[in-house]
């Protein structure tokens, strides 16, 4: 009942900040990621990525996908199952035009007591006045994939891709968002190289909130709390740069190395470099591939900088693994991620499942 609890105070808290426009972690939801491939590296994923989640992290590889249509679909709990993380994404080739896919996110708190009328205006207890909510975050994206040059007989060159992504934020009766956002993706390959470059929310995304006055005035009165107005919050851009190289070592065997380079402009944050306006998050991800049927992952990431008690300063950093199967068109992904400090052991179990509905010609 405690952890109920919390969440409902932090849910209710949660409107009061988001009536704050520009708050630093805006849509912080839509940087979790997709797929169990790229959380057991760690996210480094935006310059290897080649598949139907492309549509998230970089819509360019989505012109590289290796089969005509492509399903994706991932579950995920956080936080000992209180949170839910729920996508799936389809995209599809069209003949002499690109590529085109969509992608469905949701991130959510169910049944969340609410407990605003459990007592009434002559101090009675009614317990059969709570009831429950959910705060969720959803966002639709909508993708666009294309090769410059003719790609099917040369495997060099430069892809692009964008995203217009659609976001809804709800908390319950209490208040309600919707947003609108761009990004922007390119890919170049040469031999065994591949490089990228990602700009998030490259107009700036702007959530609208609107708030139910009939569910705050009474409660925020009687404790003094100010009643939430209508207001905007707005998501600043992020650049990402990544850089992956593919190492044969037999005709069974390779190795997949990635780094990405996550660049934030909404001041200073915990990061390995922190400055302000920019910080920047390195993280690094690794896939060994045997015959293109099993994949061994892992991946280093969040490293962060922190200070003891005793006034010392350490580092601290996320470790990611997953392993991977494929067998016919039938991808099957798990990972094992650290949400938390290392030393938390705050671990969460991914999977993931992507299908080849239809294969090239």
């Amino acid at each position: 009942m405690r952890k109920y609890l919390l969440l409902t105070l932090f849910s209710l808290s949660s409107v009061c900040i988001f009536a704050q426009s520009g708050r630093k972690f805006s849509n912080e939801f839509l940087s979790l990621g997709v797929g169990s491939r790229a959380f057991g590296m760690s996210n480094a994923f935006i310059a290897s990525v080649n598949d139907v989640t492309a549509g998230y992290w970089n819509p360019a590889g989505l012109a590289d996908m290796d089969s005509r249509q492509q399903v994706s679909l991932m579950h995920a709990e956080y936080f000992a199952g209180i949170a839910k993380y729920d996508y799936a994404g389809f995209a599809t080739d069209v003949d002499n035009v690109g590529t085109v896919g969509i992608s469905i996110i949701r991130f959510g708190v169910d049944d969340i007591p609410d407990t605003s009328e459990l007592i009434d205006a002559n101090g009675n207890v009614n317990y059969d006045k709570i009831k429950s909510f959910s705060a969720a975050d959803y966002a639709i994206l909508l993708s666009f994939a294309r090769n410059v040059g003719d790609r099917e007989y040369d495997e060099n060159g430069l892809s692009y891709g964008a995203n217009a992504k659609i976001i809804h934020r709800r908390i319950g009766e209490y208040g309600k968002s919707f947003g609108f956002g761009l990004d922007v993706g390119i890919q170049y390959t040469l031999n065994s190289f591949k490089f990228a470059a990602v700009a998030r929310d490259i107009t700036t995304t702007f959530n609208a909130w609107s708030y139910n006055p009939d569910k705050f005035s009474d409660i925020f009165t009687q404790t003094g709390n100010e009643i939430p107005e209508n207001s905007t919050e707005t998501t600043l851009p992020k650049v990402i740069l990544g850089a992956a190289y593919r190492a044969y070592f037999n005709n069974n065997f390779s190795l997949l190395t990635e780094v990405n380079f996550d660049i934030s402009t909404d001041g200073k944050r915990n990061t390995l470099i922190s400055g302000d306006p920019f910080s920047i998050d390195p993280h690094l991800g690794l896939e060994a591939n045997y015959k293109n049927i099993v994949y061994v992952r892992g991946g280093v990431g969040n490293i962060q900088r922190v200070k003891d008690f005793d006034g010392t300063e350490s580092y601290t950093f996320q470790p990611n693994i997953g392993l991977g199967l494929r067998i016919k068109g039938i991808n099957i992904d798990y990972a094992l991620t650290d949400v938390g400090n290392a030393s938390d052991a705050l671990y969460s179990n991914i999977f993931s499942l992507r299908l080849d509905l239809k294969k090239k010609d």
